[in-house]
């Protein structure tokens, strides 16, 4: 059997191994595969491969049929699967698999170091006393931004699911008081159950963790951030089109939001021209909180399940069925 994985360094960029890919087939890995001009580099890649494996190399429908009728199996080194056309998969009777959950822990951990580093501006501190800043200071101590402390704070969750509620529980851990808006979620004796309305007036500190569907794409705009408190901190570590960035981005500028961490944006990788990164209040980070090796892991050894679960006959996380 022939496994193509056409984009691994993300995943495993040698900290990792491919092992348990390789006890399956004939294993050949690809740091990377261009496909900006088009779909030809991958059709040559992937041509004659019975499995493919992807994290964020498209496969359209076009791609799709050029590599029928051998290809078996696409599996996906990520949650989300909008790079690959799984209705057309489907047409073509090769299930989609995905990793539906792997990093909760890691980028619930993520959501508190971007709100601790608004709160402390640690770098920014080490940055001044590593340039001369306490020795030159007359006084035995100093603090060059404001310093927030979270205990007795509004801790907000747009979105309680797996991720939501784990950085719900770090947040009440902080003696934060926690609010959440979900529709289909319910009071858990972490989070208070709201409105979104309620939500958007209550909370100190608004993280985002639902998922980019039609009617959460550009949750955060100029309405909705009129309705939030002077001074609110804004983190977003689940999908970059929640926020509409040119809103964002003004109220970053005028102060009606103080602070923001995003580790997601729209576009990405970052363009030069995203009016967020000339914000200074606004902490971006590449789309890292998934990252921990322990969470790769993780997601390596699903993979690799979830193909020996097909090969198995008995597939599993499969989002095109």
């Amino acid at each position: 059997m022939k496994i193509v994985i056409l984009d691994g360094y993300t995943e495993n960029p040698g900290d990792l191994s491919w092992n348990g890919f390789e006890a399956l087939g004939e294993v050949t890995v690809y740091d990377r595969t261009p496909f900006a001009d088009g779909s030809g580099e991958i059709v040559r890649r992937a041509k004659g491969a019975d499995i493919l494996i992807v994290n964020k190399t498209p496969l359209s429908a076009e791609t799709l049929a050029e590599l029928a009728p051998e290809l078996r199996y696409i599996g996906v080194l990520a949650t989300g699967y909008n790079v690959v056309d799984t209705a057309a998969a489907k047409v073509q009777g090769v299930p989609v698999c995905n990793i539906p959950t792997y990093g909760t822990a890691a980028v619930a951990q993520f959501v508190m170091a971007l709100l601790l580093e608004l709160c402390h501006h640690v770098g920014d501190h080490s940055r001044s006393v590593k340039e001369g800043g306490w020795s030159s200071c007359p006084d035995f101590c100093y603090w060059n931004t404001p310093l927030i402390e979270l205990a007795g704070k509004t801790f907000g969750v747009i979105g309680y699911g797996r991720i939501g509620r784990a950085a719900a529980k770090l947040a009440a851990a902080f003696g934060m008081e926690v609010l959440a808006f979900d529709k289909f979620a319910q009071d858990d004796g972490v989070a208070r159950m709201v409105t979104l309305d309620e939500l958007l007036a209550q909370s100190d500190v608004i993280s985002l963790h639902c998922p980019l569907f039609p009617d959460t794409q550009g949750i955060i705009n100029r309405e909705s951030i009129a309705k939030m408190k002077d001074g609110v901190l804004l983190i977003n570590t689940s999908r970059g089109p929640l926020i509409v960035e040119e809103d964002l981005a003004a109220a970053l500028h005028s102060g009606k939001v103080a602070g923001a961490g995003l580790d997601v944006l729209a576009v990405e990788p970052a363009r030069m021209d995203n009016p967020l990164l000339k914000e200074e209040n606004c902490l971006v980070t590449p789309h890292i909180a998934w990252a921990p090796k322990e969470s790769r892991q993780r997601l390596m050894d699903i993979a690799v399940e979830n193909l020996k679960a097909f090969l198995a006959g008995a597939p599993q996380n499969v989002v095109n069925a």
